[in-house]
Formats: C-alpha cells, structure tokens, sequence
C-alpha cells in the first residue's frame, strides 16, 4: 500500500482509537504530507522503502531548512509514531525512525507578569461592553490558569458560580474541575447580561464568549483583543493568555509552595512539566531556604 493511504489510515487511528488533541492530529497530519510530497520525488512511495539511510537524508533536509531544535524534535516525533504505526500493521518490519536523535530543545520559560501590573491591566472600563467581556476573559485566565483553547471552548453550563468553580474540558480529552476567585466572579457577573443583550435571544449560542456577531469567540480573536488591553494599560511587551496562564501558575506557587496543587490545577500529566513552567525566582527560593533549613537557621 501506497504511503499515501497509510497516512490517512494513520490519522484516522490517532484521531479514533487514541484520542491525542486535534492540534497535534493536525500538526503530525501536516508534516506528514509535506515530508511524503518530497519523498514521493524521489520515487519513494511504500513503506518498504522506509530505510534509515532515506529518514537520515530527511532529516538532513530538515537541517538545510534551518528549522529550529523544537521542529526538529516534533517532526521526528511524527515519524516515530506513524513508523510504530506502521510496523503495527504488518508493513514494516522496524522502525528506523527510533534511530535518530532527536536534539534537546532548550525550555524557555515564559515572563510572568507581577502582581502590579496584573493590577494595572485590570483597571478595565465599566461603561463599555466590549471592555466587560475581556475583563471577564482576561480575569478568568489570570484566576484560573486555564489555557487559551480551553477559555475559547467554555459553555455557560460550565459555569459553577455557587461554587465559583469551572468545568474545562482539556489536553488529552480530559474533564477537571477549576475553582476561580471573587474578582472573576465579579467580572463574569458583568459580562453575561450583556451576553445576553448580544445574543437577541438566540438560544442556540452556548459559548461563554462570544462576539458582537453572535459567535463564539476565536483564539486569535481572544489573542488580539489581550494584546490591544496590554497596550492600551501600558504593559512592557505583548500580552498573551500563555503570559496570564503562567502568572497564575507562579503566584500561586510563590504563595503556597505546594507544586502537586498547581499541577491539578494547571491540568499538567506529568509534574516535571509544572516544575518547569512554574518558576521560583531565586531570592524567594532562598528565602525558603533560609528560614527552613536547620543549618540555613541563625541560633
């Protein structure tokens, strides 16, 4: 069978049977066709011909292109995981794909903004209702430390406001329960009678968020309209939720020093993730230290 076809079998099965997010389907789905296109030039178009010298030349290619660690190890990761499809069904008999390395992509940690000026870009217009719905946006993600396409994804059923708590449906396809503060309380308090007011009565509607048009609101859309409070508030740099997301996740752990907390809260699998993107900065870190250990201790 033509690799071609296998692809989209494979797709299929990532999508159906295991269940990964549909920006990764789409990420390893795009790589795959780009990458089968150059290989189908060079006559190379079943699996059998999938040898580790034509995934070196690949890689090599990738190389010349001059992408980036990151894209260097998503694009291997593509391939290992199609090739251990492959070898699956029969139509190879390993996978040359776990023969290469893949290069250590430095983790960069995202700046965080500090309290004062979380504070500052929430001195938001009462008056104006474009202004009441990115307050509320803007107070969900800093209270919450949801991501950008679980904000974009909430339903108004989502909402507890008894218990101030949210339902968000996240990576990997699964359901966690986030409490969020009275400040977003407040906020979201604003902004669903103008929702309301938006919606004319259009029942079918059930996005939190929405625009003026009557639709759900788009990541981008949610990416500009932060980007425009940021500069309009005064904030060094370019404002994005990822920025509001990771402040959440640091005060958080500045305050409580608990890391399993803000892991559950974060919706992270893995803890060495949350230790990476929740950043102590040093002199808070030896402040801890120093009033804790016994020989850090003054008698």
């Amino acid at each position: 069978m033509q690799l071609s076809a296998l692809k989209h079998r494979f797709i299929h099965h990532l999508a159906g049977e295991r269940g990964l997010a549909q920006h990764t389907l789409n990420s390893y789905d795009r790589i795959l066709v780009e990458d089968l296109n150059s290989l189908a030039e060079q006559r190379i178009e079943q699996a059998q011909q999938l040898q580790l010298p034509v995934l070196e030349r690949l890689f090599i290619s990738w190389r010349r292109r001059g992408l980036g660690d990151a894209s260097l190890a998503l694009r291997l990761a593509a391939w290992r995981t199609f090739c251990d499809y492959l070898l699956r069904e029969g139509e190879l008999q390993d996978n040359p794909a776990k023969q290469l390395k893949a290069p250590r992509a430095a983790k960069r940690l995202p700046k965080n903004l500090d309290i004062d000026s979380i504070s500052q870009l929430l001195q938001l217009p009462q008056n104006e209702p474009l202004a009441l719905r990115d307050a509320a946006i803007m107070e969900l993600l800093y209270s919450s430390g949801i991501r950008l396409a679980e904000l974009v994804a909430l339903d108004v059923d989502a909402i507890n406001p008894r218990h101030r708590e949210l339902r968000v449906f996240g990576k990997g396809s699964k359901t966690r329960i986030v409490p969020y503060g009275r400040c977003a309380a407040a906020a979201l308090e604003r902004w669903l009678p103008v929702r309301t007011q938006w919606l004319q009565g259009n029942l079918t509607e059930l996005a939190l968020f929405v625009t003026q048009r009557q639709t759900r609101m788009s990541p981008r859309t949610v990416q500009q309209r932060l980007n425009y409070w940021g500069e309009q508030q005064g904030l060094k740099g370019s404002l994005h939720p990822h920025k509001l997301r990771h402040s959440f996740a640091s005060h958080m752990l500045e305050s409580s020093g608990d890391l399993r907390a803000v892991q559950e809260l974060l919706g992270h699998a893995n803890l060495s993730t949350t230790q990476v993107y929740t950043h102590l900065d040093f002199q808070h870190l030896a402040k801890v230290y120093d009033g804790a250990h016994p020989r850090a201790r003054k008698k």
